[in-house]
């Protein structure tokens, strides 16, 4: 039961969960899509939009959505494709009291409206789940290239992200107050997707981010299987921003997933009469994961995003099973 309302199994509904009044009276809620199958099997939860301007989770979690038949499923999925709502239509990545949601978490019932958003959340959805796939992009002017991130200390964090099969997976440590830290300590597994762009629809980060939701939901045996990727995804342990040495106007040379060698051009920036230029290099060899797209740069501004390389950190393909 969510917010009263019972779903029964093998059914499909939407519950609002109200969150706050607007000024004028009007009340704000979230959606949640509750697929209740007809079998028993785990909870999972999908979000999309934390930050409000992040919009290509809104689309993945709707096509999941879309695909899902409760009446031969196992398990129940909650699929909340606007956590954000307030800065989904302000077009903002921050709530009307400026702060950022996904330091928020766990939240308070009593505290700011970013708080109470979080605590809402958390609680009548983060806790019901066993695992949650939270969808991100890069943040605006930034885009990255479709990957997971997780703690790979974690033996079903790395069997689960193998299996969504993004280009990459990244190992990464969650900063307390986010979603990841805050659901992890509650023995919460939590995959990270990042893709794309703030503030726009990227189709192959959408794509990858659907099929590899379905991949994970067959590995955990809730849906009939899929496809298992036809690449092993590249699995790395650090990364690492390549700034902009001088202010001016920047011409990136590379693409998100290559693979780069140490010293190899990645970008040049110059000024605006073009007399000058200052080229970019890798420092070692590495995999571009996330790229600036904006022309005009500040000394110290992020541009090239790259993951490290390393033979031991590429694993191999995950081993087939009857669900996926």
């Amino acid at each position: 039961m969510l917010e009263g309302t019972e779903v029964a199994p093998g059914t499909l509904e939407t519950v609002d969960i109200p969150i706050s009044r607007l000024p004028t009276g009007e009340w704000i809620h979230m959606p949640v899509v509750v697929s209740h199958g007809a079998k028993r099997g785990p909870v999972v939860w999908l979000s999309g939009a934390i930050h409000g301007d992040e919009l290509n989770g809104v689309e993945i979690v709707r096509r999941v959505v879309l695909t899902l038949d409760p009446t031969l499923q196992a398990g129940t999925v909650l699929a909340v494709p606007m956590v954000n709502v307030f800065g989904v239509t302000a077009g903002s990545r921050y709530l009307p009291d400026r702060r950022d949601l996904n330091r928020a978490f766990p939240g308070s019932r009593r505290g700011s409206l970013t708080g109470r958003l979080a605590h809402a959340f958390f609680e009548r959805v983060v806790r019901r789940g066993e695992l949650g796939i939270d969808f991100h992009t890069g943040s605006n002017g930034r885009t990255n290239l479709p990957q997971i991130r997780c703690e790979l200390s974690s033996p079903r964090a790395r069997r689960l992200a193998q299996a969504f099969g993004a280009p990459l997976v990244l190992d990464s440590t969650a900063k307390p107050g986010t979603l990841r830290a805050e659901a992890s300590r509650n023995d919460i597994t939590v995959l990270l997707f990042e893709g794309g762009e703030a503030g726009r629809f990227d189709e192959h980060a959408i794509e990858v981010g659907v099929v590899g939701t379905r991949r994970v939901l067959a590995e955990l045996r809730m849906i009939p299987a899929v496809p298992q990727a036809e690449h092993t995804p590249v699995l790395t342990e650090k990364s690492h921003w390549i700034r902009a040495a001088r202010s001016g106007f920047c011409r990136v040379e590379i693409g998100l997933g290559d693979r780069v060698k140490r010293k190899q051009r990645l970008a040049v920036i110059g000024n605006a009469a073009g007399a000058t230029e200052r080229v970019l290099r890798a420092r070692e060899e590495g995999i571009v994961i996330g790229l600036l797209q904006t022309a005009v740069v500040h000394r110290g501004d992020p541009v090239v995003h790259m993951a490290k390389l390393r033979p031991r950190t590429r694993p191999r393909a995950p081993k087939e099973s009857s669900s996926s």
